[in-house]
């Protein structure tokens, strides 16, 4: 492997998904959950013949609500529990559950969850504790088996979440030095004032592990395969950096000295301050592959394909000092390259994966992303602000490419066609010959027509929504990732797209193998 250059190829010929996070799932806890809720959704997927189900990650949220600023890259986020069958083995009652069933079905309320979903587990996780156990638990794993299998990042994200909780919340580098530093006689201290917290966690955790399993198994009988995502960066205020400061370019107090970020473009002349530690590479280079080994094997597990996040800082990112709070005064560094890739695929030559290639991309990335022969991603809606050479126009996106008419971070494709500057749409609807009238559906036929080997459709695009359902704005600090589709949404979707859409997959070649064929590849 050391000569070789690594291949990711695609391999699976063509097909299509959609783009939904869990968390927009309709159900009736204030959040979509990997339960009862998500079956409904594989019931439209499989009706619409769709093979895939892209998601954003899973970890536990925490402030700004984004799935890629988590407490941890191996933790579930509790708030997808599905609650019902906590309640339906005995553990909870619903006097219990009735502050989650008074929320918003149309958004979620982190604010509430945050307040709410831990209380509501504790008293499970006292319930269960006591020997109320009803027939709760019939998972693969025991409890004591998932703790012990999954100890090495378990026993560190549970003590910090007991501890973030201990001291009111406050990030990690703020708390007593002995605890910070993770001086073991505190430590050791801590794991006996804390205890209860610290099960409240874990049993939180054997839950959202055992009920995702069962997630994966109805995937999998349905010819579904999970597409997930892998944030580049691990959040500053997170388990990873608290536990791996070694792997991180940290002062001795744990603060960093360098941040990632982008520099000024044409997108925003003040560049973007991201705030997230940036890996020490160089001077740790074994640790910080070892923590990447650690983190794709988490993925890979969840997951039947992987994208990585920003892929163009593998080959070379943007370090600001972090002292200085602007992005502006950061400068390029050169990143991992081929070398951590080689060091990838020796260690996990089966696993999917695909680059996030979005946005300026310097000729290294771009050099990189092709020796690597790693699918990328292309987005229908950035092709209409100049010509024909536009590399996202359906004519110019091939083979080897993830084909998307708008991702999480893009506005659903109705509400970008409405805020469109006249020349972009005049162009849209000479390529369509369209009127204009229904630019999701023209967008939705362009990428499931194109040569692309994957189609994923945002959700919203199916359903035809405006700007209101938005799920992110980059930049914006608050109200992004609340979005949520309703149980009539989806029942409509159901009934009325799902069967053109498995027409319209059958059309162009894109429906998932017949059951028995599906055998056969087993």
């Amino acid at each position: 492997m050391k000569n070789k250059t690594p291949a990711f190829d695609w391999k699976d010929g063509r097909a299509a998904g959609v783009f939904l996070h869990i968390s927009s799932l309709p159900s009736e806890f204030g959040a979509g959950n990997v339960g009862a809720a998500s079956e409904a959704f594989f019931d439209f997927l499989e009706a619409a013949g769709m093979s895939w189900w892209q998601i954003c990650p899973l970890g536990p949220t925490g402030y700004g609500d984004s799935p890629y600023q988590t407490f941890s890259s191996f933790a579930g986020n509790a708030y997808f529990i599905d609650f019902a069958q906590l309640s339906g083995a005995g553990l909870l009652n619903d006097s219990d559950l009735a502050p989650l069933r008074a929320l918003d079905k149309n958004r979620c309320d982190y604010g509430a969850l945050y307040a709410l979903v831990p209380e509501v587990l504790r008293k499970a996780a006292e319930n269960w504790q006591s020997g109320s156990r009803g027939n709760f638990g019939e998972f693969s794993e025991t409890f004591e088996g998932f703790c012990e299998k999954n100890a090495e990042w378990l026993d560190d994200y549970s003590l910090f979440a007991a501890l973030k909780k201990l001291n009111g919340g406050k990030a990690w580098t703020r708390w007593d030095a002995p605890l910070r530093d993770r001086e073991p006689r505190a430590l050791a201290f801590a794991k006996e004032q804390c205890a209860g917290e610290i099960f409240r966690v874990k049993f939180a955790q054997w839950v959202f592990f055992g009920q995702y399993e069962k997630f994966r198994e109805s995937a999998r009988s349905r010819g579904i395969k999970i597409f997930g995502d892998l944030p580049i960066y691990a959040a500053g205020d997170s388990a990873d950096v608290w536990a791996n400061r070694e792997v991180f370019e940290l002062y001795p107090d744990g603060s960093p000295k360098n941040v990632a970020g982008v520099g000024p473009d044409y997108f925003c002349a003040e560049g973007q301050l991201w705030g997230n530690p940036l890996y020490d590479w160089k001077g740790a280079k074994e640790k910080v592959y070892e923590f990447w080994k650690r983190r794709i094997g988490a993925a890979a597990a969840m997951y039947d394909a992987v994208r990585f996040d920003h892929f163009r800082g593998f080959a070379d990112y943007w370090s600001i000092p972090a002292k200085s709070g602007d992005a502006r005064k950061g400068h390029w560094k050169i990143g991992a390259g081929l070398d951590f890739f080689k060091f990838v695929k020796a260690n996990f030559p089966d696993t999917r994966f695909v680059a996030e290639d979005l946005g300026l991309l310097s000729k290294r990335a771009e050099n990189l992303r092709d020796i690597l022969k790693i699918p990328s991603m292309a987005v229908l809606q950035f092709a209409f602000g100049d010509g024909a050479k536009n590399p996202y126009y359906p004519h110019n996106v091939g083979r080897g490419r993830v084909y998307y008419t708008g991702t999480h971070d893009n506005d659903t494709s109705v509400g970008w066609y409405a805020s469109a500057d006249e020349p972009s749409r005049d162009r849209f609807r000479r390529y369509f010959r369209t009127t204009g009238e229904n630019p999701s559906w023209d967008m939705i036929h362009a990428v499931m027509k194109s040569c692309a080997d994957l189609a994923v459709i945002p959700m919203q695009d199916i359903l035809g929504l405006g700007s209101d359902c938005r799920f992110n704005t980059p930049g914006k600090p608050d109200g992004n990732w609340a979005w949520r589709m309703s149980e009539d949404q989806l029942s409509r979707a159901s009934r009325e797209n799902a069967p053109y859409l498995k027409s319209f997959a059958e059309l162009v070649g894109r429906l998932p193998p017949e059951p028995e064929n599906l055998m056969l590849k087993k």
